[in-house]
């Protein structure tokens, strides 16, 4: 069999240290990385180290919500990614999924089933809790803006999230190291992408993709 290489992406380090426990010695050959936040992943990845699958939480600081697995999908499309997350709302589920995510494994789940999940996407498959219900229609709306949403660039993918931060022009425009002009070329195209005619949609759109809060995520039809 061959040796894998997965790192665990969360904030809180005990849980990582949970997860890394039991991982650890239930797959033979299985090395474990570790990152505190998506600034640290990205990092790790341009390292140059070949990771078979990310875990990924999706409250991190800097990409909260859906951006994380967005950016993760749009930048690098062939990286497996697993969502691990304490929602286990049934559109939350249906939105990683839609988005590319091969599996969902709530946070409370027991060490015996992480470890199945984990070996499953490992072996190839697709995974989710069978008691989460995942037939229900995702509104049209927030359907759309997720196809929309995979046509950005990973360069737009960024400058979105950097709007939906309150970041100006000319501030992300330094953070990327990049003119001005280029970031206002990369704001017109994701207005264009995205179906929206100013900043503040587009920033409302993402939003709408990021809620992760049961009592606002969309209702099963």
């Amino acid at each position: 069999m061959k040796d894998h290489h997965l790192i665990v992406v969360d904030d809180h380090p005990l849980f990582r240290d949970a997860l890394k426990q039991i991982l650890r010695g239930s797959i033979p050959g299985l090395k474990i990385s570790e990152a505190g936040s998506f600034d640290d992943l990205t990092q790790a990845i341009e390292s140059g180290t070949d990771f078979d699958l990310v875990l990924l939480d999706l409250a991190l600081p800097g990409a909260d919500g859906l951006s994380a697995l967005i950016q993760l999908r749009v930048r690098y499309p062939e990286l497996p990614v697993v969502v691990v997350s304490a929602s286990e709302a049934p559109p939350t589920v249906r939105r990683c999924l839609q988005l590319g995510a091969l599996g969902f494994i709530p946070k409370s789940l027991s060490a015996e089933r992480i470890r199945e999940a984990v070996e499953a996407v490992l072996d190839g498959r697709v995974w989710t809790p069978a008691e989460i219900d995942l037939d229900g229609a995702e509104a049209e709306e927030v359907s759309e803006l997720l196809s929309r949403m995979a046509t950005l660039t990973p360069q737009q993918v960024r400058v979105l999230a950097m709007l939906s931060e309150g970041l100006l022009n000319k501030q992300i425009a330094y953070k990327l190291g990049v003119s001005e002009a280029t970031v206002k070329a990369h704001v017109s195209a994701i207005l264009q992408k995205l179906g929206v005619d100013s900043r503040t949609q587009a920033v409302i759109a993402m939003n709408k993709i990021d809620s992760l809060d049961p009592r606002t995520a969309d209702t099963d039809s």
